[in-house]
């Protein structure tokens, strides 16, 4: 009797290897099946057998395996520790169906949320997502049923859904493992959004650099079309523009201008996509509708912590032993998620530091390990989690570089349109540069050297240029039009702040001592 093996086909498992691996369980004469991921990636390739799991597998490896003899052998997937601590409800699906096979999406609860949203009724609908207490996980923790609702009651017939799908945060996956994995879930979110606030046009809209997504979500959109109908959707491409992951800034790039903030007001709930009340959320944030809907809102409210209700995939990267995806209710520590879950570092030094919502997230230090993930507790931290991915970092990273990238990065993101981001992050690179030279530390970019020598400017202090850079990062934070500018500042302090002997400042200890 031939094997049945089941190996994940996303972009990350393939990049490890599975295809190889899956060519060789094929040629030893089993039937191999390409399924989503379960998210231990440091386990990738991961093949199962029956419920049981091997990895990171080689295709040297697969004789063993077969043999009863591999030394790679994890146990049941589901009972791993990794696994059996979470609480899946947007990704209970995940390693467990082929993502193109419509009858293993209805088999497993497809289809239902889409089901009941419509004999409920457009209103009901929105009724039960707020009551869900359901917010943009797309890191501004909106809530999504009051955007709905300003839709709905738009006058305009003609309305749009807008899934932003520009995943571009470092340590961030999540989106990409919905749209190859479970690419139907995020089109039954969307016709569910469709139909609570009148709308028969959606549109996905995905960076290029996400080639296997696209691939997925066309393919799926196709294979989908009667189900949804009359919704339809259609996936459009971005050129890879971090700013596009912006509301405004996608919008302007889906009707072929350029990737440029707008001035709000008017919000994109009233004028948006062609001037029309538009719906712009994230992917997990419309991911997570067909499960409110199957199973009802109060389910859904009764997880989570504080305001923030329901469960957050929570992207584990950097510097670990176990990166990987985690979803779980909001309220667990962070402590829990680098230690506990992630393992630790990959090098088995101390961590030094998490740097949590994406580049333009702040730094944490270990001390602030006890700090809840919830939207609120991390602001009140001078925080956020944004799209909900930690970076982590041990001793040996220099902060004052990663600040200095944080600048640099916004510099080459910017669009340009207002001038605390795009002067302002500018002139960030080169005050860093000079802090950075005063400490002994390499100046990263040849182009700011002259700026060092200018007689003026190089009579400056040390504690006048952290005032000049500090300043600096209030006007961008309170000045810009739009996250990529106003969050610059939060890596750049968070660093400065915690880490002050990278920037030629005394230590915390140090300044105790004195």
């Amino acid at each position: 009797m031939s094997v049945t093996v089941r190996i994940s086909d996303d972009a990350l498992a393939l990049a490890c290897g599975a295809d190889a691996v899956a060519a060789a369980f094929a040629q030893a004469g089993c039937t191999v099946e390409r399924v989503s991921s379960w998210g231990m990636h440091w386990l990738e390739p991961l093949a199962e057998i029956d419920g049981q799991g091997f990895g990171p597998l080689t295709p040297a490896d697969v004789a063993a395996v077969l043999a009863g003899t591999s030394a790679l052998g994890i146990g049941r997937i589901e009972a791993h520790p990794f696994i059996a601590r979470q609480q899946r409800f947007t990704f209970v699906r995940a390693g467990k169906t082929r993502p193109l096979s419509l009858d293993d999406y209805a088999a497993t609860g497809g289809w239902a949320g889409l089901a009941r949203a419509r004999d409920l009724g457009g209103e009901a609908t929105i009724a039960e997502v707020t009551q869900s207490g359901l917010r943009g996980r797309g890191g501004a923790g909106f809530p999504a049923g009051i955007k709905w609702t300003t839709v709905a009651k738009a006058a305009d017939p003609r309305k749009y859904i807008v899934c932003n799908a520009d995943e571009g945060d470092s340590a961030t996956f999540a989106d990409r493992m919905v749209m190859e994995g479970d690419p139907f879930m995020l089109i039954e979110g969307m016709a569910i959004a469709g139909l609570a606030v009148g709308a028969q046009q959606g549109y996905v809209y995905i960076r290029s650099e996400y080639p296997h997504a696209i691939a997925k979500m066309q393919a799926a959109a196709r294979l989908a079309a009667a189900i949804i109908a009359p919704f339809s959707v259609e996936v459009r491409v971005g050129a890879g523009a971090y700013v596009c992951g912006e509301e405004t800034s996608l919008l302007n790039s889906l009707e072929g201008k350029r990737g440029e903030v707008r001035a709000k007001p008017p919000l994109p709930a009233l004028e948006g996509l062609f001037g029309k009340p538009t719906v712009v959320n994230n992917v997990l944030t419309l991911a997570a509708v067909p499960w409110i809907l199957a199973h009802g809102a109060s389910r859904y409210a009764a997880v989570g912590f504080g305001r923030s209700r329901g469960t957050m995939p929570i992207q584990i990267a950097g510097n670990v032993r176990h990166g990987g995806l985690f979803e779980v209710g909001f309220g667990i520590t962070l402590g829990e998620l680098v230690m506990d879950i992630g393992g630790g570092t990959a090098s088995g030094r101390p961590v030094r530091a998490v740097q949590v919502g994406g580049p333009l997230g702040a730094y944490h230090t270990p001390e602030e390990f006890h700090l809840a993930f919830d939207y609120e507790t991390f602001a009140a931290a001078d925080g956020l989690i944004g799209h909900a991915g930690l970076s982590v970092f041990d001793d040996t990273a220099d902060m004052s570089a990663l600040a200095r990238f944080a600048m640099s990065f916004c510099a080459a993101e910017s669009c340009g349109k207002c001038t605390p981001c795009r002067i302002g992050s500018t002139r960030g690179v080169e005050v860093l540069d000079r802090i950075r030279a005063r400490s002994g530390r390499q100046v990263d970019a040849v182009e700011t050297l002259p700026q060092m020598h200018n007689a003026r400017k190089a009579a400056r202090s040390l504690t006048d240029d952290i005032g000049l850079l500090e300043d600096l990062c209030e006007t961008m934070k309170f000045g810009s039009l739009c996250a990529l500018g106003g969050f610059t500042p939060y890596p750049v302090l968070s660093a400065l702040r915690n880490f002050p002997e990278d920037f030629g400042l005394p230590a915390p200890a140090q300044e105790a001592a004195e």
